[in-house]
């Protein structure tokens, strides 16, 4: 054979080596999902790098871990996802360093981790490991490549590696801000969804009460919120009437807030006994919920025919009591704790009030008064004083759209930090 025959035959081996890369960066592009890009990742390093076996590891920065979602032939094992610390390894040292790794006997280097191949039951001889670095050259993954056939990995297939991984890493950058997408989309109709649900647990009109002028309103912070309000006809006539704050805001208070509705409507059919009732869903709330959540709640019984409301507060405040006559506003003291903080709790009896003309009973939750402009000052309780007494003559409806249309005005340009909940109710 020609001395000149072998650096030709090099030539066309690199040359077809390359042409190799440019296939797999053909189709990596056209990948649309993160599960097959590894797979085909895993299939190119093998075939490009004639090796047994490839895994490729994806860094989660959140837990400092690698994990693998694809390597060739671990399915066949019947092992599952492989994860462990990013500290850990041959894997875990070129994910810190970013410095590809080769290692001709694998058992011979203090740094491999024997750990997969014990689950697997595969035998590694030699490795050759390269990082996956994003469009900002930061690390995203790992790829390793086990046994090459016939002998040892060599400079040629670290250049390989390199490459491979250079083009593989930004496919898997892309791939997972596609995924990040997809997830928050699926996210924002999950939200949406529960929206509508909470939405639909409101009344979707305000009672009629003769005598009397009721309306309720309720504007969540997020898609969804921590506060309700609710109106329900009773079968001797009366109206019961309730308004519930979680603690925080979103889909978790949603679904605490959700609970205590439910309960405060099976338990109201029961028996009209407000101290029974309050008692009752505060041990039941006590039963479901962690030692971090509570609820703020208040609970009436509107009798039309005596002109009485009968309530009682389970932590839940202002309540305030407008007098018609001489627009003197008082607030009425909660009777008990918020439910859900401790069970056996024994609430004071409820306290009840007589409407006159013009009297009008207001519940309205923290999101209204503490909501603040931009010098930090808060709306506070007394400016919803005087536009309760302004705004007296209006119907209960309106009442409540002046106090929002008062508070947007007072902190223009701020963000809605808390849910809104308002009820009102005045005789006529």
């Amino acid at each position: 054979m020609n001395q000149h025959d072998v650096p030709k035959r090099d030539d066309a081996k690199r040359v077809a080596d390359f042409q190799r890369l440019l296939e797999v960066t053909r189709y990596l592009g056209a990948t649309v999902e993160l599960g097959a890009l590894l797979a085909r990742i895993a299939e190119a390093g093998t075939a490009v790098l004639d090796c047994e076996r490839a895994t490729v590891f994806i860094l989660d920065r959140a837990t400092n871990e690698l994990y693998s979602r694809f390597a060739t032939g671990v399915a066949e094992s019947g092992m599952q996802e492989i994860r462990f610390p990013a500290t850990l390894g041959i894997a875990g040292e070129v994910a810190r360093t970013g410095q590809l790794v080769n290692v001709p006997e694998a058992y011979a280097d203090p740094r491999f981790n024997p750990e997969v191949d014990r689950k697997s039951g595969f035998r590694t001889h030699n490795i050759l490991t390269c990082p996956l670095r994003d469009h900002d050259n930061s690390i995203v993954g790992v790829l390793q490549l086990l046994n090459k056939r016939g002998r040892p990995f060599d400079a040629r297939d670290e250049e390989l590696a390199y490459y491979l991984g250079a083009q593989a890493g930004v496919a898997v950058q892309r791939q997972m801000l596609l995924e990040h997408f997809a997830q928050k989309q699926q996210m924002q109709r999950d939200l949406n969804i529960a929206r509508q649900i909470q939405q639909g647990l409101l009344p979707s009109e305000n009672p009629k009460v003769a005598g009397f002028d009721a309306a309720g309103w309720n504007q969540p912070a997020d898609e969804t919120g921590g506060d309700c309000f609710d109106f329900m006809t009773l079968p001797d006539g009366k109206l019961a009437l309730a308004i519930a704050d979680a603690t925080g805001h979103g889909i978790g208070p949603a679904l605490v807030i959700a609970e205590c509705r439910a309960l405060f409507r099976a338990t109201i059919l029961r028996t009209t006994d407000l101290a029974r009732v309050v008692t009752d869903v505060n041990y039941l709330l006590h039963e479901d919920l962690p030692d971090d959540r509570f609820v703020t709640a208040f609970f009436g019984v509107l009798d039309p025919k005596a002109c009485t409301v009968d309530m009682i507060s389970g932590g839940h405040g202002p309540i305030l009591w407008f007098e018609g006559a001489t627009g003197q506003i008082t607030e009425i003291e909660p009777q008990g704790l918020p439910l859900g903080v401790m069970d056996g709790i024994e609430y004071d009896p409820p306290e009840r009030r007589t409407f006159a003309p013009g009297d009008m009973l207001a519940l309205i939750t923290d999101g209204f008064f503490e909501w603040a402009r931009a010098d930090g000052e808060q709306f506070g309780t007394d400016r919803i004083y005087e536009l309760l007494r302004i705004h007296r003559e209006r119907p209960a409806a309106e009442i409540i759209a002046r106090i929002y249309e008062a508070v947007r005005a007072f902190a223009p340009g701020t963000k809605q930090g808390d849910d809104l909940t308002a009820v009102i109710v005045k005789r006529t």
